[in-house]
């Protein structure tokens, strides 16, 4: 399953239409081929403020887990957007209905909008997320060319059409299951082999590693690292538990992440089947990334780098 975000961990959006959904979506770009963004954290997550059909500044939040743009069931009556049909949320522990909208317009100033095809409204929004007004998802991501400074507090957002990259980052492959971003990545031990696996890119996970129970097990994971804290994990449909450890390393390319933190799911997985899990916030933010969905790649540059 794709994960979407949360309370850190979310659930995956289910329905066979889609990529024609996202296919269907279309953004402008200035003259300039880019525009910068604030951006916010709010507990781990990342977020931005853009108009919606010229509506006061609404607060998105950013996830690359997400299958599909969501808005409030507030803000979709408040703007007046039309309402076309039904999809299910499928979570970790269960499924939710979700409304269909068509309608959206966001404006992130400079010239710079987005028009998703269709947005989706879970009923259980406004209960859980009174601070955020939306989710930018998988058709947002593959609209531009994203550049994220953690540090600095800025997104950047470029036309992938004429986008060129020049430093010297660390260039990590993409792969896509459904509409969501792939990698190769491996946890490295000691006197041990290394264990490698495919891990989803989720930015609206706000933990380190998120690992499937079969993963743990086919890798005896729990042998090498011991079994954890008990925690817990709330998304659509209900919570799941887990257990909390600490890797000695991950290695993504040639980058090394020293002790991430992992949450052992104790059933099923955040990831759809044979793929480890998620990779999440934790991890990401320690370098400024850039998301280039149209040349299939994440670019990793180190702070200390850029400093130079």
């Amino acid at each position: 399953m794709n994960a979407l975000l949360f309370l850190g961990l979310l659930g995956l959006f289910a329905s066979a239409t889609i990529q024609p959904l996202l296919a269907a979506e279309s953004a402008s770009v200035p003259p300039t081929n880019a525009v910068a963004i604030p951006l916010e954290f709010h507990r781990g997550h990342m977020m931005i403020r853009a108009r919606a059909n010229d509506s006061e500044p609404l607060l998105f939040m950013l996830d690359s887990g997400f299958a599909i743009t969501m808005i409030s069931p507030e803000q979709a009556t408040a703007l007046g957007l039309k309402r076309v049909g039904k999809i299910s949320i499928v979570g970790v522990a269960g499924e939710e209905p979700a409304e269909t909208f068509e309608g959206l317009n966001i404006d992130f100033g400079g010239g710079l909008t987005y028009t998703p095809r269709r947005v989706a409204a879970l009923a259980s929004h406004s209960r859980r997320y009174l601070r955020r007004d939306g989710v930018l998802g998988a058709g947002f991501y593959r609209q531009f060319v994203l550049e994220v400074d953690h540090s600095a507090k800025s997104l950047v957002l470029r036309d992938p059409r004429t986008f060129e990259y020049t430093g010297s980052g660390e260039i990590v492959p993409l792969t896509f299951r459904k509409s969501t971003p792939v990698v190769r990545a491996s946890i490295l031990f000691s006197n041990q082999p290394p264990v490698s696996g495919e891990f989803e890119i989720d930015t609206g996970c706000d933990g380190g590693l998120c690992l499937g129970h079969d993963f743990v097990q086919e890798n005896a994971l729990e042998e090498k690292v011991g079994s954890g804290d008990r925690s817990s994990r709330q998304g659509v449909g209900g919570g799941t538990r887990t257990r909390v450890v600490r890797l000695p390393r991950l290695q993504l390319g040639k980058l090394i992440v020293e002790r991430p933190t992992a949450n052992f799911f104790e059933q099923g997985s955040p990831a759809d089947d044979g793929l480890a899990g998620h990779i999440g916030m934790e991890i990401l933010r320690q370098f400024r990334i850039i998301f280039d969905y149209s040349h299939k790649r994440m670019i990793f540059e180190r702070y200390e780098a850029k400093a130079k």
